[in-house]
């Protein structure tokens, strides 16, 4: 899958921001840099849960997460959420009709989402 964004890669400083580009220039560890970007920009759902699992103790989590909406990524897993047509969503969904028990899990996950977003935008002082 190439995940190229008018001519960048999503690892370059251009696309992943400022603080992604500062903690490497530390030699902090990032997950974001151990494994291959196309993980963090998958249209497996299963591949997207696996890179949110992998932000979970990135020391730039917050950093990157307040990046990536100031930014209005398009799509892709920044800061251990996953962005999709430019907005944070729960879950991506598989390809194909949603079942029918599936929704009620989906809509109970969005609010979920929107809870913890308000409480993490509060503390980064972002707006959403």
């Amino acid at each position: 899958m190439n995940s190229e964004v008018n001519g960048l890669t999503p690892s370059s400083p251009a696309v992943a921001g400022k603080a992604v580009a500062a903690a490497a220039e530390t030699g902090a560890e990032l997950p974001c840099h151990s494994y291959d970007a196309d993980l963090w920009f998958s249209e497996r759902p299963t591949e997207l849960e696996f890179a949110k699992s992998l932000c979970a103790d990135c020391p730039i989590k917050v950093a990157c997460l307040a990046g990536a909406l100031e930014r209005r990524e398009p799509w892709g897993v920044w800061g251990g959420e996953i962005f999709e047509q430019g907005v944070m969503v729960a879950r991506k969904r598989p390809r194909g009709r949603p079942r029918k028990n599936a929704i009620a899990a989906e809509e109970a996950a969005q609010a979920d989402l929107e809870e913890r977003s308000a409480k993490l935008f509060d503390t980064v002082g972002v707006k959403a």
